[in-house]
């Protein structure tokens, strides 16, 4: 009986004393020590930035860092709808610069970025989107484009090709993006050829740079989507980012 007594107290105790301590230490333990990943910090932040001055928690005042966001623009899409930049809020964006009449480096890119729009609609991303710009408007219609993404089964909700007018869109290609040193004026002897996808996180600022024609680069950068997916997703600090060069 007096065994019994004490098997009884103690199960007691486990239950009323020890089970709630084990519970409080797991959970704590969990919430201060699970995995972060920063946004700021998971991967670099290209183009210009600027110093500027900021009060803390406490009125202190430090140096914060202005980022360069993706400036404003308006372009029409394959279906003829127009696009702006606020369709990029919440989203991650690949953008490139391609023409449908091309027969080189474009068909290894739009290969690529095939590849991009079926890995992220597999998984059902509808913050994912990929952005193509014509740099050759006076062919690339509206009609074209819509025949184009016919031919490649593009996903027009996930994938917009857009056209509109030259020199905006090589403004946007120059300063938007920067995906050329070489200057120009968007006139009739500018043209701008080159291979570069862009990575455009959900705040409009660009996280990288890759070769659209290059596999393993292309493989890279799918990669670097999912990280800033997972980066969305855990809690963030606010740490100073690393830059990018461009």
């Amino acid at each position: 009986m007096a065994n019994s007594r004490r098997t009884g107290f103690f199960i007691a105790l486990t239950v009323v004393f020890i089970f709630p301590l084990v519970f409080f230490i797991y959970f704590y333990y969990l919430h201060n020590h699970r995995p972060t990943l920063e946004i700021d910090k998971c991967l670099p932040i290209y183009g210009p930035k600027e110093p500027y001055e900021s009060k803390d928690e406490k009125g202190k005042t430090k140096i914060d860092t202005a980022y360069f966001h993706v400036p404003p623009f308006k372009f029409l899409d394959q279906n003829g709808d127009t696009v702006t930049e606020s369709i990029m809020i919440g989203k991650i964006v690949v953008v490139d610069f391609f023409f449908t009449t091309c027969k080189s480096i474009c068909i290894d890119m739009t290969r690529n970025m095939k590849r991009v729009e079926e890995t992220f609609a597999k998984e059902e991303r509808r913050d994912v989107m990929i952005f193509s710009h014509t740099v050759d408007p006076e062919t690339d219609s509206v009609p074209q484009l819509f025949k184009y993404s016919v031919d490649h089964e593009i996903n027009s909700n996930m994938w917009r090709l857009l056209t509109g007018d030259k020199k905006a869109i090589y403004n946007q290609a120059r300063y938007g993006y920067f995906i050329t040193a070489l200057q120009g004026d968007g006139g009739p002897n500018d043209f701008i050829h080159d291979q570069k996808f862009v990575l455009i996180d959900k705040e409009g600022r660009i996280r990288g740079y890759y070769q659209g024609t290059d596999d393993a680069a292309v493989d890279r950068m799918i990669k670097d989507i999912q990280t800033l997916l997972v980066s969305y997703l855990v809690p963030m600090k606010s740490n100073t980012p690393r830059d990018g060069d461009l």
